[in-house]
């Protein structure tokens, strides 16, 4: 079994998008959350949007399941407030379940919070949680670090009384977090080349620094992306830490701490696969995301991440059954459960 940890509706049909721009527009004329209703979205179109495009691929590449969550940069959580982003995640949310509703051999749900810029996360964030977890058995969550879209002016992830309360609940609820940014308001940061990067990267630092884990030792979180800049400067980070008089990274965040495979290209793949441990290794493509092209270099779509893995000379059978299911299997506890 194949197990993508890393999808994103990116093919939803444009009447999605287009209410979050007439919500957007009619909140920037107000300056209240407008009470909009959401359009009607046909269990035929969400077949047409992903049968043609997230299924064709995962069948083409030999993918048996995706952990599908909504359209990260259009989470969009540094426009509009709390009140437009819980209408804008809960219609996401719900068209997630629709899809693993209908196609529940192929797609688990991850969901979208609705996270807003100067807001804590608390019991509106706390409510969908609950709802997507438990009426639609959701087995994920994607948790902005900056929902402030580029301005980082929130406080960082050991902040206690800020990000504590979501934590405690990701605990309870036995919910891995996959680290995602969304988009960017800053334009120094293009926001998939350069701010995805970035929150990946932060988050980690954060995480290395603090007591998180020691605070809350079940807690699971995948850096996607390959973790940002983490691999490509272990030894910076492995050093810090030691200067830092932190315990190793192995016993500092490892623990806790999973990387997805979403590189684009071999050497980064392999240069992945030798620097981390493969038990913290999770299969991912992403498809359709930021990259989307044929690598004119190889005639295969730079996305196509199971055929860098297959073909590493830095894993062997066991890591790569290990990278492509098991690993999965356990961070994603709830994939175990009846129903999944």
């Amino acid at each position: 079994m194949i197990i993508d940890c890393h999808g994103h509706f990116t093919t939803a049909p444009p009447q999605v998008p287009d209410f979050r721009k007439r919500q957007l527009a009619e909140f920037a004329r107000t300056g209240r959350a407008p009470d909009l209703a959401p359009p009607t979205v046909t269990d035929d179109e969400i077949r047409t949007a992903i049968s043609e495009n997230q299924l064709r691929r995962m069948r083409e590449r030999g993918i048996d399941l995706t952990i599908f969550s909504p359209k990260a940069v259009a989470m969009d959580h540094h426009q509009g407030n709390e009140d437009t982003n819980v209408a804008w995640a809960r219609f996401n949310n719900e068209l997630i379940h629709r899809v693993c509703r209908l196609f529940p051999e192929h797609f688990a749900g991850a969901c979208q919070l609705p996270q807003a810029p100067g807001v804590a996360p608390g019991a509106r964030v706390f409510e969908e949680l609950e709802r997507c977890v438990n009426d639609y058995g959701f087995v994920a969550a994607n948790v902005n670090p900056d929902p402030t879209g580029g301005r980082w002016s929130d406080p960082p992830l050991p902040d206690r009384r800020w990000w504590y309360p979501l934590f405690e609940k990701l605990a309870e609820l036995d919910l891995p977090a996959m680290i995602h940014v969304s988009g960017s308001c800053n334009p120094h940061f293009n926001a998939v080349a350069t701010h995805y990067i970035n929150g990946d990267t932060t988050a980690f630092v954060q995480f290395m620094t603090s007591d998180i884990f020691k605070d809350f030792p079940t807690l699971k979180f995948i850096i996607p992306h390959g973790g940002g800049a983490v691999p490509f400067h272990w030894g910076r980070y492995r050093g810090l830490a030691q200067d830092m008089g932190l315990p190793p990274l192995e016993e500092k965040v490892l623990g806790n701490v999973f990387f997805d495979t979403c590189v684009y290209h071999q050497a980064g793949i392999d240069l992945m696969l030798r620097v981390l441990p493969a038990a913290n290794v999770l299969f991912a493509s992403e498809t359709f995301g930021a990259v989307q092209g044929v690598d004119p270099r190889t005639q295969h779509h730079y996305d196509d991440t199971r055929r860098y893995i297959d073909a590493s000379p830095s894993t062997g059978p066991d890591e790569k059954a290990r990278i492509f299911s098991d690993n999965a299997l356990g961070v994603y506890r709830r994939l175990r459960l009846p129903g999944h």
